[in-house]
C-alpha cells in the first residue's frame, strides 16, 4: 500500500526546511519503488516545482503521462539518442565535454533548444566534470549558448557525505560547488538554479539549500539519517507498507526442519505460515532466519515474529507459535509506519546489513502497488485502490 497523502505531506515538511529554495522531487527508480506517476502527482501536490530522474525512459514516462513540471534527467550511455528528451522539454545534465557533444547532435536534430545542467565532481568521485576541466567545458557550453543551440540553466553536484553532516568532506565539497558555480557565473551560464542539497543535507545543513535542493528518500517518508533520528524527528510519514496474505498454516513437530539448508529447526510442536513472496518480488535474501540468528520481522496478528529459515524465491516461512489461531489468508506485515509495533523499512535494513533505500526500490513488479490517499491525488494519478504502480 503506498500512501499519496504521506508523500505530499513529506514534500511540505522537505520545502519548509528548503526555505526559499525550491524542491527537486527525486522519483527515480520507479520514486525509489512507490510507483513513478503517482507519487510525482503527490510530490508536485507537496509543492515540488521539479522533478529528477536516473534515466531518459523515466522522465519520458512522466511527460507520456501528462506531467508539464520541470523534469531533469542525467544518467545516460554515450552514443544514446537525446533527441526525445529535447523534444519533450526536459533538461539534461552534462558531466564531459563528450556529453555536451551528445547534446548538441540532438540539437541539430531536433532543431530544438537544449536546456542544460552541468554537473562537477565536487568531491564524490562519479559522474560530473572535474574542476581542473570545468572551465573548457563551460567555455564550449557558452559558446554553444551563444549561438541559440542551448541554455546553461543550471549546475550542480553531489555530496559523499551529506548523511553524516559535520564530515569535513561536506564543507570542502560546498566550497568547491561554490567555486564552481562562481565560475560559471563569470563565463556567462544563463543560470536559473544551483543545486547540491540532496534529502540528507536538506534535513541537516539549511546553509546547502542553494537554489533548488534534491531530496529523494525523505519524500518518501523515510530517514536519509537514521543514526540522527527516524522518520518522527523530522516530521516525515513512511509511504509505504508492505503486506502479504498467508498461502498457508500447517502444524509440524518439534525438531521439524524449515527452508532450505533447515537453518532453522523449529524447537517444538508449532504452527508454520508460508508467505508468497521472496527473493523474486524483491525480499532480501539476507533477511533470512540463520544458524539460530531470527530472521528479518514480520508483524502476524499484532505479534512481532521473524522469517524462520531462508527466504526463497518465491516464499519464506515464519513460526507462528505453539497453538498459533492464524489460517490462510490472514495478514501479514513486512514493514510499514511502525505504529502498533509493526517493523519499518528501517527494521529490514538493520536485518540484513543494508540501508532503508534498498529495501523500498528493490521490490519488483510481481508486487501490485494499492494506492490511497485524498480523492484528488488518485485522480491525477490515475489509480485507485488495487492499481499497479
Amino acid at each position: 500500500m503506498i500512501d499519496l497523502d504521506a508523500i505530499r505531506s513529506n514534500v511540505g515538511v522537505l520545502a519548509a526546511h528548503a526555505g526559499a529554495a525550491q524542491v527537486m522531487a527525486v522519483v527515480k527508480a520507479d520514486a525509489y519503488g512507490h510507483g513513478l506517476v503517482a507519487s510525482a502527482h503527490a510530490a508536485l501536490a507537496g509543492g515540488a516545482t521539479w522533478l529528477g530522474v536516473a534515466q531518459a525512459t523515466e522522465a519520458l514516462e512522466l511527460r507520456a503521462a501528462g506531467i508539464t513540471a520541470p523534469v531533469l534527467t542525467w544518467l545516460y550511455k554515450p552514443g544514446e539518442p537525446l533527441d526525445a528528451l529535447l523534444v519533450a522539454d526536459v533538461d539534461v545534465s552534462v558531466s564531459s565535454g563528450a556529453a555536451l557533444l551528445q547534446v548538441l547532435d540532438a540539437v541539430r536534430a531536433t532543431g530544438r533548444t537544449a536546456r542544460v545542467h552541468v554537473k562537477v565532481d565536487t568531491g564524490l568521485g562519479r559522474s560530473g566534470v572535474q574542476p581542473v576541466e570545468l572551465p573548457a567545458l563551460l567555455d564550449a557550453a557558452v559558446a554553444a549558448q551563444a549561438e541559440g543551440a542551448l541554455e546553461v540553466v543550471g549546475i550542480w553536484s553531489h555530496l559523499a557525505w551529506a548523511d553524516a553532516p559535520d564530515h569535513p568532506t561536506v564543507l570542502a565539497q560546498t566550497g568547491v560547488f561554490t567555486d564552481a558555480v562562481a565560475l560559471a557565473e563569470q563565463a556567462g551560464a544563463h543560470l536559473e538554479v544551483r543545486h547540491l542539497a540532496n534529502a540528507a543535507a536538506t534535513l541537516t545543513n539549511p546553509a546547502m539549500a542553494f537554489d533548488l535542493v534534491r531530496p529523494g528518500l525523505a519524500v518518501y517518508g523515510l530517514s536519509p539519517v537514521p543514526q540522527l533520528g527516524g522518520p518522527e524527528r523530522f516530521g516525515l510519514v513512511p509511504a509505504m507498507r508492505l503486506e502479504a496474505d498467508l498461502v498457508l498454516t500447517k502444524v509440524v513437530p518439534a525438531g521439524h526442519g524449515v527452508s532450505y539448508g533447515h537453518e532453522y529447526v523449529t524447537p517444538a510442536e508449532t504452527v508454520l505460515g508460508v508467505v508468497p513472496l521472496g527473493y523474486a518480488d524483491g525480499v532480501p535474501r539476507h533477511a533470512s532466519g540463520l544458524g539460530g540468528r531470527p530472521g528479518a520481522p514480520v508483524q502476524v496478528g499484532g505479534r512481532r515474529l521473524a522469517v524462520a529459515g531462508r527466504v526463497c524465491m518465491d516464499q519464506f516461512v515464519v513460526d507462528l507459535g505453539p497453538g498459533a489461531a492464524e489460517a490462510a489468508g490472514d495478514v501479514v506485515v513486512l514493514f510499514g509506519t511502525g505504529a502498533d509495533g509493526e517493523p519499518t523499512a528501517e527494521d529490514w535494513a538493520a536485518a540484513c546489513g543494508t540501508i532503508s533505500y534498498e529495501i523500498v526500490t528493490r521490490l519488483g513488479v510481481r508486487v501490485p502497488r494499492e494506492y490511497r490517499g485524498a480523492p484528488e491525488l488518485l485522480a491525477a494519478a490515475g489509480v485507485g485502490g488495487g492499481e499497479r504502480g
